[in-house]
Protein backbone atom coordinates (compact mmCIF):
# COMPACT_ATOMS: atom_id res chain seq x y z
CA UNK A 1 0.00 0.00 0.00
CA UNK A 2 2.95 2.12 -0.78
CA UNK A 3 0.19 5.29 -2.13
CA UNK A 4 -1.02 5.64 1.69
CA UNK A 5 2.00 4.61 3.42
CA UNK A 6 4.27 7.11 0.86
CA UNK A 7 1.89 10.20 1.57
CA UNK A 8 2.89 10.68 4.94
CA UNK A 9 -0.61 11.54 6.44
CA UNK A 10 -2.45 9.48 9.11
CA UNK A 11 -6.40 9.60 7.33
CA UNK A 12 -9.51 8.43 9.42
CA UNK A 13 -11.50 5.49 8.52
CA UNK A 14 -13.29 7.47 6.19
CA UNK A 15 -10.65 8.42 3.77
CA UNK A 16 -9.01 5.58 3.75
CA UNK A 17 -11.98 3.56 2.78
CA UNK A 18 -11.91 6.39 -0.57
CA UNK A 19 -8.08 5.37 -1.11
CA UNK A 20 -8.81 1.50 -1.07
CA UNK A 21 -11.33 2.06 -3.77
CA UNK A 22 -9.43 4.68 -5.93
CA UNK A 23 -5.93 3.69 -5.79
CA UNK A 24 -6.55 -0.13 -5.39
CA UNK A 25 -10.29 -0.48 -6.74
CA UNK A 26 -11.46 -2.68 -3.83
CA UNK A 27 -15.02 -3.43 -2.95
CA UNK A 28 -15.38 -2.35 0.53
CA UNK A 29 -17.58 -0.21 2.61
CA UNK A 30 -16.38 2.36 5.37
CA UNK A 31 -17.76 0.04 7.88
CA UNK A 32 -15.87 -2.49 7.11
CA UNK A 33 -12.51 -0.21 6.92
CA UNK A 34 -14.07 0.76 10.29
CA UNK A 35 -14.12 -2.61 12.15
CA UNK A 36 -10.71 -4.01 10.12
CA UNK A 37 -8.89 -0.93 11.87
CA UNK A 38 -9.93 -0.96 15.48
CA UNK A 39 -9.01 -4.85 15.18
CA UNK A 40 -5.20 -3.98 14.24
CA UNK A 41 -5.68 -1.32 16.98
CA UNK A 42 -5.05 1.58 14.76
CA UNK A 43 -7.68 3.78 15.09
CA UNK A 44 -7.27 7.42 16.75
CA UNK A 45 -8.82 8.07 20.05
CA UNK A 46 -12.20 9.90 19.78
CA UNK A 47 -12.02 13.19 21.13
CA UNK A 48 -13.55 13.38 24.43
CA UNK A 49 -16.34 15.82 24.56
CA UNK A 50 -16.46 18.60 27.39
CA UNK A 51 -19.33 19.33 28.95
CA UNK A 52 -21.21 22.67 28.80
CA UNK A 53 -21.88 24.90 31.66
CA UNK A 54 -25.28 26.76 31.58
CA UNK A 55 -24.81 30.31 31.63
CA UNK A 56 -25.48 32.29 34.77
CA UNK A 57 -26.80 36.04 34.28
CA UNK A 58 -25.48 38.33 36.12
CA UNK A 59 -28.00 39.70 38.82
CA UNK A 60 -28.25 43.23 41.19
CA UNK A 61 -25.96 42.91 43.85
CA UNK A 62 -25.26 45.47 47.22
CA UNK A 63 -21.45 44.78 47.69
CA UNK A 64 -20.55 45.59 50.93
CA UNK A 65 -16.73 44.32 51.35
CA UNK A 66 -13.60 43.37 49.12
CA UNK A 67 -13.45 39.61 47.41
CA UNK A 68 -17.54 40.01 46.77
CA UNK A 69 -17.50 41.39 42.95
CA UNK A 70 -14.77 40.97 40.69
CA UNK A 71 -14.95 42.48 37.07
CA UNK A 72 -12.63 41.00 34.52
CA UNK A 73 -12.24 42.07 30.81
CA UNK A 74 -10.01 42.80 27.74
CA UNK A 75 -8.22 46.10 26.49
CA UNK A 76 -6.13 46.04 23.42
CA UNK A 77 -3.43 48.77 22.64
CA UNK A 78 -1.46 49.42 19.28
CA UNK A 79 2.77 49.21 19.04
CA UNK A 80 2.88 51.52 15.89
CA UNK A 81 6.76 50.41 15.59
CA UNK A 82 6.12 46.89 15.14
CA UNK A 83 2.40 47.51 14.07
CA UNK A 84 0.29 44.58 15.44
CA UNK A 85 -1.51 44.82 19.16
CA UNK A 86 -0.92 43.88 22.15
CA UNK A 87 -3.80 43.05 25.13
CA UNK A 88 -4.22 44.09 28.78
CA UNK A 89 -6.64 41.46 30.48
CA UNK A 90 -7.77 42.82 34.32
CA UNK A 91 -9.83 41.54 37.16
CA UNK A 92 -10.81 45.06 39.30
CA UNK A 93 -12.48 44.51 42.84
CA UNK A 94 -15.54 46.14 42.43
CA UNK A 95 -15.78 47.41 46.27
CA UNK A 96 -12.39 49.07 46.54
CA UNK A 97 -11.70 49.68 42.86
CA UNK A 98 -8.26 48.13 43.03
CA UNK A 99 -6.75 46.02 40.01
CA UNK A 100 -6.44 42.37 41.62
CA UNK A 101 -4.16 41.10 39.01
CA UNK A 102 -3.68 41.71 35.26
CA UNK A 103 -1.95 40.14 32.03
CA UNK A 104 -0.62 41.98 29.57
CA UNK A 105 0.55 39.77 26.24
CA UNK A 106 0.62 39.59 22.51
CA UNK A 107 -2.14 37.33 22.84
CA UNK A 108 -4.96 36.80 25.50
CA UNK A 109 -6.27 33.48 25.56
CA UNK A 110 -8.14 31.55 28.03
CA UNK A 111 -5.41 30.04 29.48
CA UNK A 112 -4.17 33.68 30.13
CA UNK A 113 -7.96 34.67 31.89
CA UNK A 114 -7.12 31.68 33.95
CA UNK A 115 -3.20 31.62 35.49
CA UNK A 116 -4.10 35.80 35.79
CA UNK A 117 -7.50 34.48 38.38
CA UNK A 118 -5.15 31.95 40.07
CA UNK A 119 -2.50 34.98 40.70
CA UNK A 120 -5.29 37.36 41.68
CA UNK A 121 -7.21 34.43 44.54
CA UNK A 122 -3.18 33.95 45.51
CA UNK A 123 -2.78 37.77 46.00
CA UNK A 124 -6.22 38.14 48.26
CA UNK A 125 -5.22 34.77 50.24
CA UNK A 126 -7.81 33.07 49.39
CA UNK A 127 -7.02 29.78 48.75
CA UNK A 128 -8.78 28.02 51.67
CA UNK A 129 -9.61 31.14 53.53
CA UNK A 130 -12.19 31.11 55.70
CA UNK A 131 -14.24 34.12 53.74
CA UNK A 132 -16.41 34.22 51.35
CA UNK A 133 -14.99 33.84 47.60
CA UNK A 134 -15.73 36.19 45.11
CA UNK A 135 -18.35 36.08 42.34
CA UNK A 136 -16.54 36.93 38.77
CA UNK A 137 -18.53 38.93 36.26
CA UNK A 138 -17.26 39.04 32.75
CA UNK A 139 -18.92 39.28 29.13
CA UNK A 140 -19.45 36.62 26.35
CA UNK A 141 -15.74 36.89 24.97
CA UNK A 142 -14.63 33.05 24.12
CA UNK A 143 -11.47 33.46 26.85
CA UNK A 144 -14.47 33.38 29.37
CA UNK A 145 -16.74 31.18 27.79
CA UNK A 146 -14.16 28.57 27.36
CA UNK A 147 -14.22 25.13 29.13
CA UNK A 148 -10.92 25.89 30.54
CA UNK A 149 -12.21 29.12 32.33
CA UNK A 150 -15.66 27.52 33.08
CA UNK A 151 -14.01 24.52 34.30
CA UNK A 152 -11.09 26.89 36.36
CA UNK A 153 -13.96 28.51 38.23
CA UNK A 154 -15.59 25.62 39.56
CA UNK A 155 -13.07 23.86 40.68
CA UNK A 156 -12.06 27.05 42.84
CA UNK A 157 -15.49 27.39 43.98
CA UNK A 158 -16.16 30.66 41.92
CA UNK A 159 -19.53 31.63 41.08
CA UNK A 160 -19.03 32.58 37.01
CA UNK A 161 -21.79 35.09 35.83
CA UNK A 162 -21.65 36.84 32.17
CA UNK A 163 -23.71 40.07 31.27
CA UNK A 164 -26.15 39.79 28.64
CA UNK A 165 -24.53 40.93 24.95
CA UNK A 166 -24.73 44.59 24.72
CA UNK A 167 -24.75 45.23 27.98
CA UNK A 168 -21.69 46.76 29.08
CA UNK A 169 -23.18 48.83 31.67
CA UNK A 170 -23.35 45.58 33.51
CA UNK A 171 -19.40 46.04 33.91
CA UNK A 172 -19.53 49.59 34.98
CA UNK A 173 -16.19 49.04 36.94
CA UNK A 174 -13.98 47.54 34.67
CA UNK A 175 -15.36 49.56 31.21
CA UNK A 176 -14.80 52.64 33.45
CA UNK A 177 -11.05 51.66 34.79
CA UNK A 178 -10.24 50.83 30.90
CA UNK A 179 -11.33 54.25 29.85
CA UNK A 180 -8.93 55.50 32.00
CA UNK A 181 -6.50 53.30 31.33
CA UNK A 182 -6.55 54.34 27.58
CA UNK A 183 -6.92 58.26 28.72
CA UNK A 184 -4.18 58.28 31.34
CA UNK A 185 -1.40 55.47 29.23
CA UNK A 186 -2.25 53.50 25.99
CA UNK A 187 -3.49 57.31 24.17
CA UNK A 188 -0.48 59.44 25.63
CA UNK A 189 2.12 57.29 24.05
CA UNK A 190 3.03 55.76 20.36
CA UNK A 191 4.86 52.81 21.42
CA UNK A 192 7.72 51.94 19.71
CA UNK A 193 8.40 48.05 20.95
CA UNK A 194 6.08 45.67 22.77
CA UNK A 195 9.12 46.15 25.94
CA UNK A 196 8.04 49.91 25.56
CA UNK A 197 4.09 49.26 26.08
CA UNK A 198 4.58 46.48 28.68
CA UNK A 199 6.33 48.85 30.69
CA UNK A 200 4.26 51.80 30.23
CA UNK A 201 1.28 49.54 31.08
CA UNK A 202 2.99 48.08 34.39
CA UNK A 203 3.86 51.70 35.31
CA UNK A 204 0.34 52.94 34.99
CA UNK A 205 -0.89 49.48 37.09
CA UNK A 206 1.41 50.54 39.80
CA UNK A 207 -0.13 54.58 39.67
CA UNK A 208 -3.41 53.21 39.42
CA UNK A 209 -3.70 51.05 42.45
CA UNK A 210 -1.21 52.87 44.72
CA UNK A 211 -1.08 56.74 44.14
CA UNK A 212 -4.32 57.61 42.04
CA UNK A 213 -6.80 59.42 44.16
CA UNK A 214 -10.30 58.20 43.74
CA UNK A 215 -13.17 60.32 44.67
CA UNK A 216 -15.71 57.44 45.57
CA UNK A 217 -12.96 55.86 47.70
CA UNK A 218 -12.52 59.22 49.96
CA UNK A 219 -10.06 60.79 48.07
CA UNK A 220 -7.43 57.30 48.46
CA UNK A 221 -6.02 55.59 45.90
CA UNK A 222 -7.67 51.63 46.07
CA UNK A 223 -4.31 49.89 47.64
CA UNK A 224 -4.65 52.35 50.62
CA UNK A 225 -8.41 52.47 50.73
CA UNK A 226 -8.60 48.67 50.72
CA UNK A 227 -6.24 48.76 54.12
CA UNK A 228 -8.33 51.22 55.54
CA UNK A 229 -11.52 49.62 55.43
CA UNK A 230 -9.50 45.97 56.77
CA UNK A 231 -8.30 48.19 59.61
CA UNK A 232 -11.54 50.53 60.56
CA UNK A 233 -14.35 48.90 58.57
CA UNK A 234 -14.35 52.23 55.90
CA UNK A 235 -16.46 52.28 53.61
CA UNK A 236 -16.89 53.83 50.13
CA UNK A 237 -18.88 57.06 50.16
CA UNK A 238 -21.93 55.87 48.64
CA UNK A 239 -23.16 51.82 48.69
CA UNK A 240 -21.87 50.05 45.98
CA UNK A 241 -24.79 48.67 43.54
CA UNK A 242 -24.16 46.57 40.38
Amino acid sequence: MDAIEGDGYAYGYLKLTYVLRQEYQLVINKKKVYRLCKELGVLKPQRQLKPRYPRKLARNRDVTAPNRLWEVDIKYGYIAGEDRFFFVLSYIDVFDRQTVDYHIGLHCEATDAVDTLKRAMWKRKLYGGSEGLPTVRSDNGPQFTSYAFESTCEQLGLEHERIPPRTPNMNAHIESFHRILEDDCLSRFEFESYAQAYQAVLEFMDHYNNRRLHSSLHFMPPAVFNRKHRETGLQPKSNVKV
